[in-house]
């Protein structure tokens, strides 16, 4: 366990990590963030990767702690958010035309990322993150050694109706009009953040106006809702995880964090999925936290911390040098 530190600044880029861009195939670039392990990563690495409208600058404090505890951590975009360009009409809306294109690019960046660094290889994700390695899990396109989830969107919170109706009338959202308009009403001004949107992700005030701080200082990474395409994508995904036997071949032990207070996301998906995994576990909150656990007020984030920690030296340990 690292030895714990006084202060952290939330709001700079740490001394030795490195921003840089990664080519895809198709020349697309994703911005990355890459940092050696305190003892040079001998305790091996983790890929981080964030939510929908996420920007990797809001993790940096958990990346800290994994660097101290001689991690080497690496986070990224995924293509069409924060500072890796935008696949809508507009700069704010976040669209994509099938979530099957991100994880193709996970892949890409997987099989690169792990050629460069020492193991155990660990691949850690927040909410639609967490979906998009579960869909990568299930293809498979990654083998990473262990995964852990934070508040992954398997399913999104909403009307308790199937998915095959939910997905039907996201499609015929798509084709009333133009499948890159918002799903969602942002605010009232265009670009102001709505008023109750921090209560749905933290208790931390000072956390949560770090975000606002740092789109502010990076307006490239200001993002609003997903678009009908992404939102009819989603369902269509889900439903893929969902399918008989999908979770069940995923091999790869899988550590869930879910929080029955989450607003964003199913709670009882993501109990669900911890449950279907042959290797899968689960730490369930409560209305102690909200959706961005990693984000927590300290005492949930602690707690999270530990039990991640506990898991990846349970699952993962680190290799002989």
């Amino acid at each position: 366990m690292p030895a714990q530190q006084e202060t952290f600044d939330r709001r700079s880029i740490p001394p030795g990590a490195t921003e840089s861009t990664f080519a895809l195939a198709d020349g697309h670039a994703i911005r990355r963030i890459d940092w050696p392990g305190a003892d040079g990563g001998r305790r091996g690495s983790i890929l981080f990767l964030p939510g929908r409208g996420d920007f990797y600058e809001k993790y940096l404090e958990t990346l800290d702690h994994w660097h101290r505890a001689g991690w080497r951590v690496t986070a990224a975009d995924w293509r069409g958010q924060a500072g890796s360009g935008r696949l809508g009409n507009d700069a704010i809306t976040g669209h994509i035309a099938d979530f099957s294109v991100w994880t193709a690019d996970l892949a890409e960046l997987w099989k690169v990322w792990k050629a460069q660094t020492p193991g155990p290889h660990i691949i850690a994700a927040h909410s639609m993150g967490g979906h998009l390695v579960m869909r990568a899990l299930v293809v498979p396109l990654v083998d990473p050694d262990a995964v852990v989830l934070s508040a992954p969107m398997i399913g999104m919170a909403g009307p308790p109706l199937p998915l095959a109706v939910l997905q039907a009338v996201a499609k015929l959202m798509t084709k009333i009009g133009a499948p890159t308009r918002p799903a969602w009403k942002w605010s009232e001004k265009p670009g102001e953040m709505p008023a109750n949107r921090g209560a749905l992700l933290t208790h931390d005030a000072e956390r949560y106006a770090d975000e606002l701080w740092w789109r502010e200082k990076r307006p490239e990474l200001v993002m609003g809702p997903g678009s009908w395409g992404w939102v009819e994508r989603a369902y269509a995904s889900s439903r893929r995880l969902e399918e008989t036997g999908a979770m069940e071949a995923v091999q790869v032990p899988v550590l869930v964090l879910s929080t029955s207070a989450d607003r964003l996301v199913s709670h009882e998906a993501a109990v669900r999925t911890a449950q279907r995994l042959p290797k899968g576990e689960l730490v369930a909150l409560g209305d102690e936290a909200r959706h961005e656990i990693l984000r927590e007020a300290d005492p949930v984030r602690s707690r999270a911390l530990a039990e991640i920690d506990a898991f990846l030296d349970r699952v993962a340990p680190a290799q002989m040098q």
